[in-house]
């Protein structure tokens, strides 16, 4: 069934990657970045291949919280109502602590984690007055267990978010709100964020691991590891090896 679909992060990589997944489908789409030339260019591409939809662009930096309300409700009062947004728009810096890095683990920290919880808020005030919605965050695979150096600030930010939505699902289901929240977790997807990391096993093309993303995100599932195969059970696995293990592993 097609929709409305917002995703922040939408001028590359995954977020590119699931609008053009999406397009296909027939969605209408909401795409948001602070790289506008780079979202026009996309606009003009998938207008073209599917003239059917409608695609709206619009300029945001997630840092800017007062932006993305602005943002998030006129791309609403645009198409009338919203019926998925994906919380995609994130950064890959990192350094290990204690070396004298903590701005770029900071920026992290606040891209990931902070700019994501504003976003999630914004996402809900708009379904919860609709009393409908389908909210997507895109986590890690590495938010399954804390990671060393590089990764360690990286991968607490998204065991964060898939925390935050946990909690917010557990309080849709108490009070039985017909709204739903997705937490996906990639593995290793080639896109700008990893190009130049060295250790990535069982990495798939960006266009093999968007689909897999849609594919989840379509199945409404809470929890979903993507692709499936072979994070699945590599995911259970990472829960249950001890730390000495890890440190052997990673």
């Amino acid at each position: 069934m097609s929709g409305t679909i917002l995703i922040t992060g939408a001028s590359s990589g995954l977020g590119e990657g699931m609008a053009r997944e999406f397009a296909a489908k027939g969605n209408n789409l909401a795409l948001c970045a602070r790289r506008t030339e780079r979202l026009d260019q996309l606009k003009s591409e998938l207008q073209a291949e599917y003239p059917g939809i409608t695609v709206s662009v619009r300029a945001l930096d997630v840092n800017d919280h007062s932006q993305i309300s602005e943002v998030f409700q006129a791309f609403r009062d645009e198409f009338g109502q919203l019926d998925r947004i994906i919380v995609n728009a994130g950064i890959g810096k990192g350094q290990p602590l204690g070396t004298g890095r903590f701005d770029a683990n900071r920026q992290t920290a606040e891209t990931n984690f902070v700019a994501a919880l504003a976003q999630i808020e914004s996402a809900m005030e708009i379904f919860r007055a609709q009393n409908h919605g389908h909210l997507v965050a895109v986590s890690s695979v590495t938010a399954i267990r804390g990671m060393p150096g590089n990764v360690t600030t990286y991968a607490a930010t998204k065991a964060g978010l898939a925390a935050l939505c946990e909690g917010l699902r557990v309080e849709l289901k108490k009070r039985r709100s017909p709204i739903r929240v997705t937490t996906l977790y990639p593995g290793y997807i080639r896109t700008e964020i990893n190009e130049k990391v060295k250790n990535t096993p069982f990495i798939v093309d960006t266009q093999t691991g968007c689909r897999a993303m849609v594919r989840a995100i379509e199945s409404g599932k809470a929890e979903r590891f993507v692709p499936a195969w072979p994070w699945t059970p590599i995911g259970f696995v990472l829960r249950r090896l001890p730390e000495s293990v890890l440190a052997k592993l990673f």
